[in-house]
């Protein structure tokens, strides 16, 4: 597991890179004593977790948080508890240190990272396999009363949000699934589909006809939306 320190006090930085010591597997790949330091050693190597404090002078832990596109886990270490509340609207904060750091405080911290670590390798494992299923099989499996019902992606014509649960249309029958558009959308190939409204996406390989702002799949007409419609057409085989 690596980690980098941030932290604009040479004695702070000293005491985190000796708790790191005593932690097996953790290494400490280098520390610095601003943000924007730290910035440019990210763009170029990757680590599992930053030890960073909240107030260092012209950028601070949270402006450096807000601005990493694609952060790390991060372990804020600070003496001050007014930004505790604020430091867990982030997802990829894991944990809050308090300065005088201990050892048993930051053996703890570190389970909570190697828990999160987990998780995310758990969820990237998940994203991995529900695509090799999709490309290799061309279907995709929906749950129905703990049921798990495997549809061609072939035979799939529409897919319509209806609030906290959505209507999958296949060419034989319609399923009520309590999931998200946005869920389901992530596991369509667009190859095939595209959302044209935000209550819908489509099958546009079935499209019959297209007629002002709608399409006839079927017997089903669907809006489009007209931030939509441009994607639409350039994915259409038009002469």
């Amino acid at each position: 597991m690596d980690c980098i320190i941030v932290d604009d006090e040479a004695t702070a930085r000293a005491i985190v890179e000796q708790l790191c010591s005593k932690i097996s597997n953790l290494n400490v790949l280098d520390s610095f004593s601003n943000a924007m330091e730290a910035i440019k050693f990210l763009n170029q190597n990757t680590v599992d977790v930053i030890f960073l404090d909240i107030h260092m002078p012209g950028f601070t832990g949270i402006d450096f948080v807000q601005t990493l596109k694609n952060p790390p886990l991060i372990v804020l270490t600070t003496s001050d508890t007014n930004f505790a509340i604020q430091a867990y609207e982030y997802e990829h904060i894991v944990d809050y240190l308090l300065k005088p750091i201990t050892q048993d405080r930051f053996e703890k911290s570190i389970i909570k990272v190697k828990k999160a670590l987990e998780k995310n390798l758990n969820k990237t494992k998940e994203s991995i396999v529900s695509q090799t299923t999709l490309n290799s099989d061309e279907d995709i499996y929906i749950n129905i009363d703990r049921r798990l019902i495997k549809l061609k992606l072939d035979e799939i014509l529409i897919v319509e949000a209806k609030g906290d649960y959505i209507d999958v249309k296949t060419i034989k029958k319609t399923y009520r699934v309590h999931n998200t558009l946005k869920s389901i959308k992530e596991k369509l190939p667009d190859s095939i589909f595209l959302q044209i409204h935000r209550s819908f996406i489509i099958n546009f390989t079935k499209i019959i006809d297209i007629e002002d702002n709608s399409v006839l799949i079927e017997k089903n007409v669907i809006p489009i939306s007209r931030s939509n419609r441009p994607e639409l057409m350039r994915r259409l085989n038009l002469l």
